[in-house]
């Protein structure tokens, strides 16, 4: 056992080296793809010293400041993030969507921690930030006939390399409404979480057309009668959406077996001063 165990994991270092063309290091090659969109740009609504207010929310000074640090933590965490979810593209045979906003912008952050904030009274802005999986965001997309074996090859990557598991929504066998397989996992360095969507073509584009129609459901202003019948026009685009065969079945890997690959992935050099980890999320 020990003997195949080894022998795959010197298959997939070997096929990591080959689809990188840098030998064993592709660390350097694909972190030099420059910043994500959102990388270190400030807040398009107002952010003050005393706070941040847009789309009639709003964060106190202290609340921002904290925002802030979490996206600046966010913004370090995708430079250890980027280069597992890029080579598990690589390996998985996926194609990677939407790679330059993985970033979310901080506007966007600031607007979903102050609904959160606004929708439960209480709770703080730590609190909040806990349950952002979303700073840091990829797409892997596969046609339907590879999307099983895809999922499941990259997802045991992204956990053989180190990275935590936390939250695995399978929508396939739902009858109506999204599909589609909604991961988040945790970086071990920064303990910074992020989102991973697996997608086929179809239902990401499905996940597309129903975006505004899903904007205008939420509104608080949106009468009952009208958020019925966005609700059916959304359930009618997925029905359309093909369910690949063994989808339904997938399921978040199990324990994480350490993998020898040779380092394909960040490492803290020896001696680097330990990060100062922010409320996680």
């Amino acid at each position: 056992m020990g003997t195949l165990v080894r022998g795959r994991r010197g298959a997939v270092a070997a096929a990591l080296a080959a689809a990188l063309g840098v030998g064993m290091a592709p660390t350097a090659a694909w972190a030099a793809a420059g910043p994500a969109d959102g990388a270190g740009r400030t807040s398009k609504s107002a952010a003050r010293d005393d706070g941040w207010r847009g789309d009639g929310l709003e964060l106190g000074a202290a609340d921002n400041s904290a925002v802030d640090a979490f996206l600046k933590q966010a913004e370090q965490a995708e430079k250890e993030i980027s280069p597992r979810v890029r080579a598990a593209a690589v390996l998985s045979e996926a194609e990677l969507i939407g790679f330059g906003q993985r970033l979310k912008s901080p506007d966007s952050l600031k607007r979903k921690v102050a609904t959160s904030m606004k929708e439960t009274p209480g709770q703080t802005v730590n609190q909040a930030l806990d349950t952002m999986k979303d700073s840091v965001r990829y797409t892997l997309q596969w046609p339907d006939g590879k999307y099983t074996t895809g999922v499941a090859l990259a997802a045991s990557l992204l956990s053989a390399w180190g990275d935590d598991s936390v939250k695995w929504s399978n929508t396939w066998d739902r009858p109506k409404g999204y599909k589609g397989i909604n991961s988040a996992w945790r970086e071990p360095r920064w303990g910074h979480a992020y989102e991973v969507q697996f997608h086929t073509p179809a239902s990401k584009k499905a996940q597309l057309d129903t975006h505004r129609i899903y904007e205008e459901q939420r509104l608080p202003g949106t009468p009952p009668e009208r958020v019925k019948e966005l609700q059916a026009q959304q359930d009618a685009i997925f029905a359309a959406v093909p369910v690949p065969a063994g989808a339904a079945g997938l399921a978040a890997p199990g324990s994480r077996v350490p993998a020898d690959l040779s380092q394909p992935v960040p490492v803290p050099p020896p001696g680097a001063p330990a990060a100062t980890k922010l409320p996680v999320g």
